[in-house]
């Protein structure tokens, strides 16, 4: 088993990469009662075109499909895998991102329990024809719910503007069409190609000692037979780099209008350090741009353009990026045009340098108090590793971005021709 130490957060990883290929990693919490647990696969709604496991030929499947196997690991022939962690003192769920599904519980006794429980009912999929036609309407109606909530269609609306061909711009949990096509068989060929050990990552964090959990992992994968590991081809057709709609317009019932403003990330490809600069980079230019204590955010709140909704993101996996601005406003169209001349007036004016050194110790005294929290890690650690990066250097990866790399940042990212807005307005206006 590797050790590795952090000083700055006086904190001691330990991994192990087992036989089947599972990577095994645990951060000992000493004097914390909570222990997390996280089994996740590098799987999520964009990997709908691959090549099988030992099959020679890609196939096509229905988009939702990972977000349907989500649902359908936790039921099994005997009943609901829920209520044997209600039983043994654990809340567990689960989630599916454009990248990854995640299994998680959370307890305070029963902690070997709880693991072994986490791993074999994500290792044992029992899926019939009659459950499966059963599922497709309960999901159908988590559908529906989603449609009707104003927030994800602006924040999707966005995303979909920004694509022409990536199946980001696909709505995760897929639509009642698509689903309605999916298979048992379907739901199997997913299962036994993207959720093989070597496709998969445990990650422990809590009070717990690391000899012994690793232990205990190692013998329930030894008493499980698993086919070869293969390398997964994955299918994205070429995207070009300017966004595919300028403006979209979605009327529903909804007291205040809401804008997102979109850009479109045009290199990607990023891994490692680099990635986790870029991605920290671009946290810190949004926060200096938009920021509750910026000068912008002052203008556009006394305007009454923006209110405490206002928010913005940046998100960055292997293959597509993008950020996100906006909120709740009273009138779309001048925020938009707003927040494009703020831009471009940073662009022109450059970056103060004293008010980025101040942001950064903001970042970093922010982040050093969330590793204090378990469940921050627990929801972090997976995406970093599967990019490559190291959560424990995000302290130190601050320090070392510069005015002179946000200012390139600035220029590359925000652009004309990568931008896109999408707006919710009420359905009387």
């Amino acid at each position: 088993m590797e050790q590795v130490h952090f000083d700055l957060l006086k904190e001691t990883l330990y991994s192990e990469t087992l036989d089947n290929g599972l990577q095994v990693y645990i951060l000992p919490k000493q004097g914390f009662n909570k222990t997390y647990a996280t089994f996740t696969t590098k799987y999520g709604s964009i990997h709908n075109h691959f090549t099988p496991l030992g099959a020679d030929e890609p196939i096509k499947v229905p988009d939702g499909i990972a977000h349907f196997l989500e649902h359908k690991l936790f039921e099994k022939e005997d009943g609901d895998v829920f209520q044997d962690f209600s039983k043994q003192g654990a809340s567990a769920n689960a989630f599916t991102s454009f990248t990854r599904t995640a299994y998680l519980f959370s307890s305070t006794s029963n902690v070997e329990k709880n693991l072994q429980t986490l791993i074999d009912f994500v290792q044992e999929p029992y899926f019939t024809e009659e459950t499966v036609e059963k599922e497709k309407g309960i999901i159908e109606q988590e559908i529906e719910m989603y449609d009707d909530n104003a927030d994800w269609r602006v924040y999707f609306g966005t995303i979909e503007n920004m694509f022409h061909h990536h199946p980001v711009k696909i709505d995760i949990a897929g639509t009642a069409k698509s689903i309605a096509k999916i298979t048992k068989d379907d739901l199997y060929t997913c299962y036994e190609t993207f959720y093989h050990p070597s496709n998969m990552l445990l990650f422990i964090v809590g009070n717990v000692e690391p000899e012994e959990i690793m232990t205990f992992v190692r013998e329930n994968q030894a008493q499980k037979e698993f086919a070869p590991p293969e390398k997964i081809e994955r299918f994205f057709e070429d995207e070009p780099q300017e966004a595919a709609k300028k403006k979209s317009v979605i009327k529903m019932t909804v007291q205040t209008p809401k804008c997102m403003i979109g850009f479109k990330q045009a290199n990607t490809g990023r891994f490692g350090d680099e990635r986790l600069k870029y991605e920290l980079g671009m946290n810190l230019l949004l926060d200096y741009l938009f920021g509750q204590s910026s000068d912008n955010y002052e203008e556009l709140y006394s305007e009454g353009l923006i209110d405490q909704s206002f928010s913005f993101d940046y998100t960055e996996e292997d293959d597509f990026g993008f950020s996100l601005i906006g909120g709740d406003t009273s009138d779309p169209d001048r925020l938009t045009q707003r927040i494009m001349e703020m831009i471009e007036a940073v662009k022109s004016k450059g970056i103060d340098g004293a008010t980025i050194d101040r942001l950064k110790k903001k970042k970093i005294g922010s982040f050093l108090r969330s590793m204090n929290s378990p469940e921050y890690i627990a929801n972090q650690f997976t995406r970093f590793q599967f990019g490559e990066m190291n959560l424990f250097k995000v302290g130190e990866m601050y320090d070392q971005i510069s005015k002179e790399d946000l200012e390139t940042i600035l220029k590359d990212h925000f652009t004309e021709k990568s931008s896109t807005s999408c707006q919710i307005r009420p359905k009387s206006v």
